[in-house]
């Protein structure tokens, strides 16, 4: 079907009519009110100048006619084609707490805080979910929406990656975090409703306990998967020597396994930068749902044919002027290098009777 995606466009036809009016009115000059015909030799007559005008006016109008309708950007709309959508909807919250930037996590070989080895895989894992709305919420003294569900994968792995550990406090808030989740899922009606919490401490800040947010997401039918971060042996050095710490022992286990066995998820334990790859490995087994089939119709941009239609009439109509300029000039030229001949031979004759007659006398 065609149609003109600025239709309005179509109001400016009759610009030059208006203009041509004007302009006339303002230079109108009363004619004479006798007119005498002429019958010099060379004069061409009044019908043959009406048409050299119309030719010009009706190209013009033809060229202005032509770059109205490609200014209309005139498209053709294609029938209606189905498209499903199939994937998971899911919310990733990350801890962003003081105890994120603990280095005890090996990277490629290199020693790196835990965030920058949990963006690392959640890179990857973003990244895979091809057809998937992902979320993204980011928590500590508080927890907020950095990205809303959206297809757009590479703007989720961006905020991200542009997160910083203190950025909303030092603390840990677990249960503002999932809340929040439950709130953002509770929009929207045909989901799976899938959280995936990643933290590596145990709650100590929000407005809502762990427990009070546990029962929000039971009653509205929210999976929460839970991933304890953080290494369970670490060297430090000291004025004694080296010595080997626990650097994961605030982390509250009994209360992630809680909330995820309970919610129909599954608690997740994350030593290093592989348990975590596999763990999203295994987060990749959600089955994805079937959501409302979207309709698309194919569309055509044809706005270039009566585009390129104006451009090669109007290269054509100025190559046709510059011919027969050039042609009415030689042909002018030619009629004076007559007349000047015809002159000249005028005055030879004249010049000769002049002699003869003095001759003869």
């Amino acid at each position: 079907m065609l149609n003109f995606a600025w239709w309005w466009v179509f109001f400016v036809l009759p610009l030059p009519i208006i203009v041509r009016l004007l302009s006339k009115k303002a230079q109108d000059i009363p004619m004479a009110a006798l007119r005498v015909p002429s019958l010099r030799p060379g004069d061409v007559s009044e019908q043959t100048q009406l048409k050299q005008t119309r030719i010009p006016l009706v190209v013009s109008s033809l060229i202005w006619l032509l770059l109205v309708t490609a200014a209309a950007r005139p498209q053709w709309l294609g029938e209606p084609v189905s498209i499903p959508n199939e994937g998971r909807e899911m919310m990733l919250a990350v801890d962003l707490s003081g105890s994120m930037k603990i280095d005890d996590m090996q990277l490629n070989g290199r020693q790196v805080d835990r965030l920058t080895m949990t963006k690392s895989v959640v890179y990857d894992f973003i990244q895979r979910r091809v057809g998937d709305r992902i979320g993204l919420i980011l928590f500590a003294d508080t927890a907020y929406v950095q990205a809303p569900l959206t297809y757009d994968r590479d703007t989720v792995s961006t905020l991200l990656s542009e997160a910083v550990i203190g950025l909303v406090g030092e603390q840990t808030a677990i249960g503002d975090a999932i809340g929040l989740a439950v709130k953002r899922f509770d929009e929207r009606e045909e989901s799976n409703n899938v959280l995936i919490l990643l933290t590596d401490g145990q709650n100590t800040a929000g407005n809502i306990t762990p427990e009070q947010a546990k029962e929000l997401a039971i009653s509205k039918g929210v999976k929460v998967y839970t991933i304890g971060v953080g290494a369970d042996k670490m060297l430090i050095q000291s004025f004694f020597g080296s010595r080997q710490i626990n650097p994961s022992q605030e982390l509250d286990e009994g209360m992630l396994t809680d909330i995820a066995t309970s919610t129909g998820g599954q608690y997740f334990r994350a030593r290093n930068a592989q348990e975590l790859q596999a763990i999203y490995q295994q987060l990749d087994a959600l089955e994805p749902i079937e959501g409302e089939t979207r309709k698309m119709r194919p569309l055509s941009a044809l706005f270039y044919y009566p585009l390129g239609a104006a451009i090669l009439l109007s290269a054509l109509w100025a190559f046709v002027t510059v011919l027969v300029s050039t042609f009415r000039w030689f042909a002018q030229r030619r009629i004076n290098l007559s007349a000047q001949h015809s002159n000249t031979a005028d005055a030879i004759q004249a010049t000769q009777a002049v002699q003869t007659n003095r001759e003869t006398k």
